[in-house]
């Protein structure tokens, strides 16, 4: 079987498995992304340019966060209890073709979230928007990140602690994290764990890419997100193929 067969042949199964799911949560998502963008507004008094500008470029990046972070490790655990993981191995195909088939699924249901996310904020407030020729690597950069830090700790850890890892992770990425504000707002000890852990860095290039003339990303920040990404998937193609 060639590789593009065994890409076909897993797509199908994993999504004809989760279609119905797959499509709600790509409607949660466009629901969310309205409500950071236009419901976060309200805990500003004025919220001037400054504060949309963070808030329209945040609201992808939660979605790819929520996405990876959130979503697909309690998918990956439901799986794991009812055995579906189990029976993967047992598919005659690469390991690599599984996670790849998967993480192309994940990634086209952030898509709608995103176009509606960054339409709805020019529409209602201009933001101030200036789109670099980046914005396709990065939001594949920060998504790929993302599904793959997923994957990894949501194969290596039991259902029930990947679960709750996620939920801590929803509740920073949206409350302690520097992704619809700046980070000097942080505490110093919580600005030097951000530096580490990736979710700043996916901000800091989100930013980059769709507010080029007001926020840039620095090397740093591209170079953090390779190396959680290449842990991430790394760990799981070896969980996948350990006996």
């Amino acid at each position: 079987m060639s590789i593009l067969s065994e890409f076909k042949y897993v797509f199908q199964m994993q999504f004809l498995r989760s279609a119905g799911f797959l499509v709600f949560m790509a409607l949660i998502q466009i629901l969310i992304s309205i409500g950071i963008v236009i419901g976060f507004t309200y805990l500003i008094p004025t919220p001037d340019k400054q504060s949309i500008l963070f808030l329209a470029t945040g609201a992808p990046t939660i979605i790819l966060i929520f996405t990876g972070l959130v979503i697909l490790p309690q998918q990956v655990g439901t799986s794991k209890s009812d055995g579906y993981m189990e029976f993967m191995r047992t598919w005659p195909v690469k390991r690599s073709t599984i996670l790849g088939a998967d993480t192309s699924i994940w990634l086209l249901i952030t898509i709608p979230g995103i176009v509606v996310a960054s339409v709805v904020a020019h529409l209602m407030f201009s933001p101030g928007y200036d789109v670099s020729w980046t914005v396709v690597p990065a939001l594949l950069m920060i998504a790929l990140t993302s599904i793959g830090v997923g994957y990894g700790f949501s194969y290596l850890l039991s259902p029930t602690t990947s679960l709750a890892l996620s939920q801590v992770i929803v509740f920073g990425a949206l409350m302690f994290s520097p992704v619809n504000f700046p980070m000097d707002r942080l505490p110093e000890w919580l600005q030097a764990v951000h530096e580490i852990l990736p979710i700043y860095s996916m901000a800091e290039v989100m930013r980059a890419s769709l507010a080029a003339s007001t926020f840039d990303a620095s090397m740093g920040n591209y170079i953090n997100l390779l190396i959680w990404c290449v842990l991430g998937y790394g760990g799981a193609i070896f969980i996948l193929n350990r006996k």
